[in-house]
């Protein structure tokens, strides 16, 4: 990673610049500085600035000004405080005046401004782009910097700089005009002062544009980090908190944001505990009137989610079959069989075959789920979790060819959910014993299931089982019935 604290080779070019443009300068707002030769103006600013720039990065390299990026305060003070003993070298070698030694002075300090600006937004657009921090709440213990303030006191420094300078510019000009008249009356004069001020404007307004620039891009830099935090959130992402970058109103925004996240994420894992405990305890209810064990529905919610995961690589199954889709598939799957809570227990726990009567009445069982789950979701509102844990209630015996129940619907008209669970539940029955029947083998089951492919289950979930048919294996393995 670049140091965003010294960067050399930026901070040296614009040093560099700096000096170039000082000693420019100085030949157009003083006519004292105007009397030395380009070679001796050039020789002694670029001695200045060069020991101006080593001095930064040796004495002031770890400088609490340095540490925290404040640039503009470091380059400011430390071009004014070099700009007094080479005001003072002018004064007692070439016996300038006061107002020329301040005009030294002056314009140090100000290319000094304009550059630590310069470093200061680079730097913070550096550290922005390569590692998205947040600041902690001990650091909002610090003084609030106001952004607005901040880029007032930006135009009010800019705006009485240009006016300074201007108005230096200007009485250089009457000075010279003064001693040499003719270039008044032959009309040179007025081209030189016009190229002056165009010089100068040019200068000042290429700095102001860069600050300017780099503020803006900072601003979206910053701005494009929280949309992308707050866009996860809507996503249903709460575990994403806003990115913190300074002690401003962007940053009390950001810290209120991730406090109300906070309580929303709180609320929502209660939410979910709330709702996981009501799964176990229909599940359990569920379980305590059937031959089933706890295993069958621990394994069936694993077989539909490797599944889901499988078939969510399907450009096809992608859009529907998200991460939280996937969840919310898993948590529901245990209430596959809640209806049988409504069956007799001389049906529903019949030992031998049932007979055509009672097999019309087991038949029952899963609209008897998906009303019971249709009135929860009156009484407490609609929700993702209870739409398919309805779905999968009410659709989990329904076939491929329509020949299944209760409602005898046909292909992609049962919903995916049901046809993941339709695949999963008989795949657990095959594998478990029954009081009825011995436990099947892998492959036999598997190959009861490819033999339904196009008929009792969907293909392309049968395509699925196939391709993880190892994950079948292990969930089986991991979650034996107790019996066994």
């Amino acid at each position: 990673m670049k140091n965003t604290i010294h960067n050399i080779k930026l901070t040296f070019g614009l040093y560099a610049l700096a000096g170039a443009l000082f000693a420019l300068y100085t030949s157009r707002v003083c006519p004292f500085l105007a009397t030395l030769t380009t070679r001796e103006i050039a020789t002694q600013v670029s001695v200045v600035f060069f020991l101006a720039w080593l001095i930064r990065h040796t004495l002031f390299r770890h400088h609490s000004w340095a540490k925290k990026q404040q640039f503009t305060q470091l380059d400011t003070c430390l071009l004014f405080c070099i700009s007094i003993p080479f005001a003072a070298y002018y004064n007692f070698h070439y016996q300038f005046t006061l107002d020329s030694n301040l005009k030294v002075l002056f314009g140090m300090t100000l290319f000094g401004f304009f550059t630590g600006a310069l470093l200061q937004l680079s730097a913070k657009l550096r550290t922005l782009r390569q590692t998205p921090q947040s600041m902690t709440v001990a650091l909002f213990a610090h003084e609030r910097r106001s952004l607005v303030n901040q880029l007032i006191g930006l135009i009010f420094i800019l705006v009485c700089t240009l006016t300074i300078v201007l108005s230096m510019v200007a009485l250089k000009d009457i000075y010279w005009l003064e001693n040499h008249p003719t270039h008044l009356l032959d009309g040179s004069g007025k081209i030189s002062i016009l190229k002056e001020f165009v010089f100068l404007s040019l200068v000042l307004g290429g700095y102001v544009t860069a600050i300017l620039m780099l503020w803006s891009r900072v601003m979206k830099e910053i701005l494009a980090h929280q949309e992308h935090s707050l866009q996860a959130v809507t996503e249903g992402n709460l575990q994403v908190r806003v990115p913190i970058y300074s002690n401003d109103e962007l940053g009390n925004v950001a810290m209120l944001t991730n406090q109300m996240l906070d309580s929303l994420e709180t609320t929502q894992n209660e939410v979910k505990t709330t709702r996981d405990v009501a799964i176990v305890s229909l599940s359990a209810l569920a379980e305590s009137r059937d031959n089933e064990t706890g295993a069958h529905i621990l394994r069936t919610q694993e077989y539909v989610k490797a599944l889901a995961e499988h078939m969510a690589q399907s450009s096809k199954y992608k859009p529907l079959l998200t991460p939280n889709y996937i969840e919310l598939l898993y948590k529901s799957a245990p209430l596959h069989d809640v209806g049988k809570v409504g069956i007799p227990d001389l049906v529903l726990l019949k030992p031998g075959k049932l007979t055509d009567e009672e097999f019309m009445v087991m038949k029952d069982h899963p609209r008897i789920g998906a009303q019971a789950l249709a009135i929860a979701e009156k009484h407490l509102g609609t929700s993702s979790f209870l739409a398919i844990a309805k779905e999968i209630a009410l659709t989990h015996h329904e076939k491929w060819n329509g020949t299944g129940y209760p409602s005898q619907l046909q292909g992609e008209d049962i919903p995916l959910s049901g046809r993941l669970m339709a695949l999963a539940d008989v795949y657990d029955a095959l594998i478990s014993a029954r009081v009825y029947k011995p436990a099947f083998s892998h492959e036999k089951a598997k190959s009861i299931l490819i033999e339904g492919s196009g008929s009792h289950f969907d293909p392309a979930v049968v395509d699925a089982f196939l391709a993880v048919e190892d994950k079948f294996i292990a969930i089986a393995a991991h979650f034996k019935d107790a019996e066994s």
